[in-house]
């Protein structure tokens, strides 16, 4: 999987789950203001990228993701080898 698929999925999945215009999602954007995530939406956020890629992101990880392109970046470094 690419980058660019990784990116078009995800603003994917975070538009339809979060209701929010995927053209909000620039690279330098912060995911949790421009998704408007309190801790509970903050959860549904790690729970739906976990199942969709099939990928862990522990708490102590998750303080590193700020930004779309840190978010889409963790993915790819983390996406099992086929």
């Amino acid at each position: 999987m690419t980058r660019e698929e990784i990116v078009e999925k995800v603003n994917s999945l975070l538009a339809d789950e979060f209701e929010v215009d995927a053209a909000l999602f620039t690279p330098d954007a912060n995911v949790r203001e421009t998704l408007q995530l309190d801790s509970l939406s903050l959860v549904d956020l790690v729970a739906l990228i976990q199942q969709t890629y099939k990928i862990k992101i522990p708490v102590n990880e998750l303080r590193t993701i700020q930004t779309f392109d840190n978010l889409y970046d963790y993915i790819l470094s983390h996406l099992p080898q086929a």
